[in-house]
């Protein structure tokens, strides 16, 4: 469970910080239906942009933002039905959009729903201690971001070889950003940054996306929210919602599994990760280059007992789709073969991760043998924003992309994707994959094999505990607020 035990003392402390910097905060029913958002905070919203550095934009952490850069209020969950033109396959493949979030990822949720507990608690001391922040490129921009509108300092720790674009942004945001070696699947790296800075400075608390139940939780409650409102708004009295497809990264998205389970339970969720480092398939490890998506472990906070699939994304097939989608000689082939120019404007809104998501869909949809009357779910983490860089690399790398790589591409990793490397998980295999925990988390971090086991043979009880904590970190938020006066005074 989330730890919530209150330390009175320093609660204290970070209610004057927040007060002396007028910050209120938001709940995670008001991020589920931001129309409980005060009218005055909403009316501030109109003049304030979406990646600005304010308080206020605390309120825009939800997947219902107005999609536009400056002054938007809300609209209803962001996302985009992909068209089987793009596909492949009969299936509706629909995805929320990332990028109406600050920062353009969602991962801004999810530190959110990592540091407010500790907050409203007194366990994160907001006048002293920095917030640490490892990751694998979009969760240590969240949290920076979050951070700086708290009123906290942070730090971040990413992989040095993540782009360009990401340290870029964390210098102008992060009070300190630290690179580790390695790219996205060296985690370990990471963890034992985190270690080092333990064992020699007081003034740090590590929120570690994948082993903070916050990130599951958030995503739980506010993701999974967002997916029934869009399922509720596309749905037919035919149509049958088949399963949602995530790489697994930390873990923390597909969490809304657990959401989507309790509403239909004979849907299925499948875990993609980068066929180059296949640590769920088969054990192994390697290097690949779908950012964001660290592996060669099991992250704490992922249910495998609710886990029905996984699939190998090879990474070759997410740089050819990046050149696809956003090159010109890539969008006018799409053109010909009949995408629409409305599709075509918003794959920009598709990252690195975002592409491996798709891909497993289409491997889903084809495994399952889904019709047009089956929809699946999937997540846009992040956008274009960030990879400008990989594109011009891309070029350096390859020359330039023109009208022959298009149509190779676009047979070959979209209308041609088979579903080799994909696992239809027995009780064995996920007991297998749960097993891998042992050797990360209690082994080198110190967890303990007891709630290991409990992960496992009290999973019902395990993971609802954590599920049915909202309710009482809302009513955190609330007394916070109460106590700062700042929502008295709107």
């Amino acid at each position: 469970m989330i730890d919530l035990t209150v330390n009175e003392e320093q609660l204290k402390k970070n209610i004057e910080v927040a007060k002396e910097n007028n910050i209120i905060l938001p709940t995670l029913e008001q991020q589920k239906n931001p129309e409980l958002i005060p009218d005055e905070i909403k009316k501030r919203l109109k003049d304030i942009d979406l990646w600005e550095i304010n308080s206020n934009n605390l309120f825009r952490i939800t997947w219902q933002n107005e999609p536009k850069k400056d002054g938007g209020q809300y609209s209803g969950v962001n996302f985009v039905e992909l068209p089987s033109e793009l596909t492949g396959v009969d299936a509706r493949i629909i995805a929320l959009v990332g990028k109406w979030f600050p920062t353009g990822a969602h991962k801004v949720g999810a530190t959110y729903g990592c540091l407010v507990p500790k907050l409203v608690t007194g366990q994160f001391a907001a006048d002293f201690e920095k917030a640490v922040w490892p990751s694998t490129g979009n969760y240590c921009r969240g949290g920076a971001y979050n951070s700086v509108l708290l009123a906290c300092d942070s730090i971040a720790i990413l992989p040095e070889g993540m782009s360009q674009e990401r340290f870029d942004w964390l210098s102008g945001v992060a009070d300190e950003v630290i690179p580790t070696p390695g790219t996205e699947s060296n985690v370990k790296e990471i963890f034992d940054k985190c270690w080092e800075l333990k064992e020699t400075r007081e003034d740090i608390n590590i929120f570690n996306q994948f082993e903070e139940f916050g990130n599951h939780l958030w995503h739980y409650e506010v993701t999974g929210d967002a997916m029934e409102k869009v399922l509720n708004k596309v749905m037919g009295p035919e149509d049958n919602y088949a399963g949602i497809t995530l790489t697994t990264g930390s873990a923390g998205t597909i969490g809304v599994g657990d959401y989507l389970k309790e509403l239909y339970p004979a849907s299925k969720v499948l875990a993609g990760e980068a066929l180059q480092c296949p640590t769920l398939l088969y054990n192994g490890f390697g290097a690949h280059r779908i950012e964001g998506i660290g592996d060669k472990h099991v992250p704490w906070i992922h249910n495998v007992k609710n886990t029905d699939m996984v699939a190998g994304i090879d990474d070759n097939d997410c740089m050819d789709l990046l050149r696809l989608f956003n090159e010109p000689a890539g969008q006018e082939y799409l053109k010909e073969q009949g995408v629409s120019k409305e599709v075509i404007e918003k794959l920009s809104l598709l990252g690195i991760s975002s592409i491996a998501n798709v891909i497993s869909a289409i491997k889903f949809a084809k495994y399952s043998d889904l019709t047009e009357n089956d929809i699946v779910l999937t997540v846009f983490t992040d956008s274009m924003e960030m990879y400008q860089s990989r594109l011009e690399e891309l070029e350096e790398e390859r020359g330039s992309y023109k009208r022959e790589n298009a149509v190779s591409d676009y047979h070959k990793s979209l209308m041609a994707l088979e579903t080799d490397y994909l696992l239809d998980l027995s009780y064995r295999d996920k007991e297998r994959i749960h097993n891998l925990k042992y050797y990360t988390w209690i082994e080198q971090q110190g967890r303990e094999t007891k709630e290991l086991n409990a992960q496992w043979h009290e999973a019902e009880d395990y993971w609802d505990s954590i599920h049915n904590q909202t309710e009482r970190i809302d009513e955190l938020i609330k007394e916070f607020n109460e106590r700062t006066g700042l929502l008295k005074d709107l």
